[in-house]
């Protein structure tokens, strides 16, 4: 790969699993967004393997701006990993089973998430 001699380009070595999802039925999306914000991401927060594994973990939600397409989904969440036996430890663990994933469903339409997995590669910081 030819690098630019105006661009530096910093690997960050990690793993990054983005989530796209979309709010259950019946929720608005100021609610799906206040849930996520406040209520799942500090359950999410609070286990001892988020700390233990999770090296970045960011929720977002699309803004609506006039002249661009409506966004597809309500939501994304990135979790960022040194490993895959880092990401397979953090959702084998019996605290995200147990207490986290059960959260999911209250406002995440389950059947309809997108996931990707990706090395990123940080053009400007």
């Amino acid at each position: 790969m030819k690098r630019s001699t105006f661009v530096e380009i910093k690997i960050t070595n990690m793993l990054k699993f983005t989530f796209l999802i979309r709010k259950t039925t019946g929720m608005s999306k100021e609610d799906f967004i206040d849930y996520h914000r406040n209520h799942h991401a500090p359950l999410f927060m609070s286990i001892p393997e988020s700390k233990q594994y999770v090296k970045k973990y960011v929720v977002s939600h699309p803004k609506i701006i006039e002249g661009f397409p409506l966004p597809a989904y309500d939501g994304i969440t990135d979790i960022y990993f040194a490993s895959m036996n880092d990401f397979n430890s953090f959702f084998a663990s019996e605290n995200y089973k147990q207490k986290v994933h059960p959260d999911e469903s209250n406002f995440i339409d389950l059947n309809d998430v997108v996931t990707l997995v990706s090395d990123e590669v940080v053009v400007v910081d």
